[in-house]
């Protein structure tokens, strides 16, 4: 099969590009490398370094499908930068919807989040839960959802969407090398409390310790980087033209800040030095996933749920990656 993978040189992407390539795939990454990594695209795959607002440059190549994981991530940052967010998640993904109609290519996985659900009404969250996301990051996802729902009435198009909760840990590959987290401008708390670990940062600040959770910061939901690739490579398969799917991918589990540091502590063997800092805006209390559906239609189920198998992971690609 012939797959187009926007964003392939960015954490997620590009994990599953490189399963796809071990798999005997031919892809092709679509990726401007603003926030990527050249060097994390696999060998056997083509990278095209250009944004998703150009997919059509590529688009008439033949492709079987699409998985579109271009975008901006930063819940925080979404908040003070409302246009680049708008930009990049909403108009880039309009633009590539359009350059696939144009290219003839008929399914889509869609790198979605669970932040389109805001502060939720119940734990763990379901598909059906209702969508008032509390930051921009979760609203333009959200409208992206929406126009790709669009197209699957109007074109045909089978799309899946696959609303991720708190991705993290380390893949190796077939050749033993680790791939994992790596961002310019970090904002994600695992790889922050390894570098804190590790002595490459002075502290790690911990935003918010009054929130209406046991320990007082914030509950999340943690899923496997490994689990969730896999999860890509059966939603391909289960796009059906005209429809939508959408399917909630995590652990079912969720872990407050404080257990998060207190993991990497234990798995380091090294403190975490931590200072307080005031909430975050956009930050919901608690995620956690409802991933029954993704289990009963998919045949997916996460298999590395323990938080101490994630971050050991993480501390792997972070001593060897």
């Amino acid at each position: 099969m012939r797959y187009l993978v926007t964003g392939g040189a960015g954490y997620i992407g590009s994990i599953v590009a490189r399963m796809l390539v071990e798999g005997g795939h031919e892809v092709t990454i679509l990726d401007d490398c603003s926030t990527g990594h050249a060097d994390a695209v696999p060998a056997g795959a083509r990278l095209v370094r250009d944004t998703v607002h150009n997919a059509a440059i590529v688009a008439g190549d033949g492709f079987d499908a699409v998985f579109h994981f271009a975008g901006l991530i930063a819940a925080g940052e979404s908040m003070d930068r409302p246009g680049d967010y708008w930009n990049a998640n909403t108009v880039g993904t309009l633009a590539l919807l359009e350059a696939m109609r144009g290219g003839g290519i008929g399914r889509l996985v869609f790198s979605s989040t669970a932040a389109v659900y805001g502060d939720p009404e119940r734990l763990p969250i379901p598909e059906t839960a209702a969508t008032v996301p509390t930051s921009t990051y979760g609203a333009t996802k959200l409208a992206a959802d929406a126009a790709i729902s669009s197209y699957c009435v109007a074109h045909d198009l089978a799309a899946v969407s696959l609303r991720y909760f708190n991705v993290a840990g380390a893949w190796r590959d077939g050749d033993g090398v680790w791939h994992g987290e790596r961002h310019a401008t970090e904002t994600h708390l695992i790889p922050l409390a390894l570098d804190a670990a590790a002595g490459n940062r002075d502290k790690l600040r911990l935003f918010g310790d009054d929130y209406d959770t046991p320990d007082g910061t914030c509950v999340r939901d943690y899923i496997h980087v490994a689990d969730l690739a896999e999860a890509h490579l059966l939603a391909v398969d289960a796009a059906e033209p005209g429809a939508h799917r959408v399917f909630n991918l995590g652990n079912g589990v969720g872990f407050s800040n404080r257990e998060v540091i207190a993991t990497v502590e234990a798995v380091t063997g090294l403190p975490v030095p931590v200072e307080r800092a005031p909430r975050r805006s956009g930050d919901p209390a608690t995620l956690v996933a409802s991933s029954e559906a993704a289990h009963d239609e998919l045949g997916w189920a996460p298999s590395r749920r323990d938080l101490s198998t994630i971050v050991g992971d993480a501390w792997e690609f972070h001593r060897h990656g």
